[in-house]
């Protein structure tokens, strides 16, 4: 199910444990940790990054809670002074491994069962039971073994009333803990897509153990590829293995050097075709093809029928 939301990025803080690092602006798969997150929440009708203004891949809004620094709660309310659908994503912007189907299992949780925020409690005034007994009604967020409240979806006018009661009950929001937050609305718990999904950099330490692991067999390619089409602009989702076998059958039956030039011919053959998912495997047919009956040529020659 599609849902219109828009996303709010916190993307502030001090970064103590990283020595006051510029944390959003590092790098992890060669891309900083909060491209990667704008990467997950691309389908934001708006997205609203709040801290210092950064270069980043696409177009946001930029916004500073007040006063700098102020903590999460100043900064989600900074940020939702912006925001115009009646969901919200919240994230923040250390998670490298956040991908776009936890954050569609956010929305499908934050819609509820029929897909109009879960219902309202017995009061009238949201927070009605979800169907794991967790309530629901005013969003979701995820639990990993813990509860994630910067990895949640959220009905807009829920956080604007707990921040506006908070504020009044406190005399501001600037350096409040997120569970006074939490523990006013009613969420569904929902699991990431992955387990490292909701994994944040607090360290260098985490940082680290995020490089390694994003190198790590059976996840390096895909990395790169989500990579490389970010860097290059290019919104297709790439068959890898089509493309592999491509390259294994013009390595082996041609010659290994045959196996990049060749995919690079496709691409620019799929390209000018249109540059569809249809021209790009169209094109790698017409190759496998061609690559088939030139290893074919290598085997025992044999006579023309009839002779």
């Amino acid at each position: 199910m599609t849902h219109a939301y828009d996303a709010v990025v916190i993307a502030g803080g001090a970064a103590r444990r990283l020595g006051g690092a510029d944390k959003p602006a590092l790098t992890v798969g060669g891309r900083t940790l909060l491209d990667r997150v704008l990467h997950a929440c691309a389908g934001a009708a708006r997205t609203v990054v709040v801290g210092p203004r950064r270069p980043t891949a696409r177009p946001v809004d930029w916004v500073r809670e007040q006063p700098p620094g102020g903590g999460p709660l100043a900064a989600l309310d900074a940020g939702l002074r912006r925001a115009g659908s009646e969901t919200v994503l919240v994230l923040s912007a250390d998670l490298p491994f956040l991908t776009p189907a936890t954050v569609r299992a956010l929305l499908d949780g934050a819609a509820g069962p029929d897909g109009n925020g879960g219902g309202g409690g017995p009061d009238g005034n949201g927070g009605g039971d979800g169907p794991d007994g967790n309530g629901g009604g005013d969003g979701a967020i995820v639990d990993d073994g813990r509860d994630q409240p910067l990895v949640g979806a959220y009905r807009t006018e829920s956080l604007r009333r707990e921040l506006a009661l908070l504020a009044v009950e406190y005399g501001g929001l600037a350096g409040l803990p997120l569970r006074l937050l939490t523990a006013g609305l009613s969420l569904r718990r929902v699991a990431p897509a992955a387990p490292d999904e909701a994994l944040d950099c607090d360290t260098w330490e985490e940082l680290a153990a995020a490089r390694s692991r994003i190198r790590e067999h059976g996840r390096v390619l895909n990395e790169w590829m989500t990579a490389a089409r970010a860097e290059l602009g290019i919104d297709l989702d790439v068959d890898t293995a089509l493309l592999l076998d491509l390259a294994r059958d013009a390595a082996h039956g041609v010659a290994r050097p045959a196996a990049p030039l060749t995919t690079f011919l496709v691409g620019y053959a799929a390209a000018r075709a249109g540059g569809s998912a249809e021209d790009v495997a169209e094109a790698v047919r017409k190759a496998s093809d061609l690559a088939r009956r030139w290893a074919e040529e290598e085997g025992p020659g044999t006579a023309p029928e009839g002779r």
